[in-house]
């Protein structure tokens, strides 16, 4: 990685959360050229339902930790059958 990409990174790193989602989301664009024209307002859409079912109490709300430790023991359950 180039000094400047580093200097970069570090500084978007300081940024607030809304920031760097924001930065993560036009760095993700830019590398993307297939991305269909509609996909930014499309996903817009679905995380505006998402947090109303949220705020509404539809869904439950599960901590990350949870949830990636789920993700992981699937995907190695998944890789042992595979093997």
């Amino acid at each position: 990685m180039s000094l400047a990409a580093e200097k970069i990174a570090a500084a978007a790193l300081a940024l607030p959360e809304d920031d760097r989602a924001f930065l993560a989301r036009e760095l993700i664009v830019s590398l993307d050229s297939d991305t269909h024209s509609n996909a930014e307002a499309e996903w817009a859409e679905v995380i505006d339902r998402r947090s109303r079912d949220i705020s509404e109490g539809k869904v439950q709300c599960r901590p990350t930790e949870e949830t990636v430790r789920n993700i992981r023991a699937k995907l190695h359950a998944s890789r042992r059958q595979s093997s």
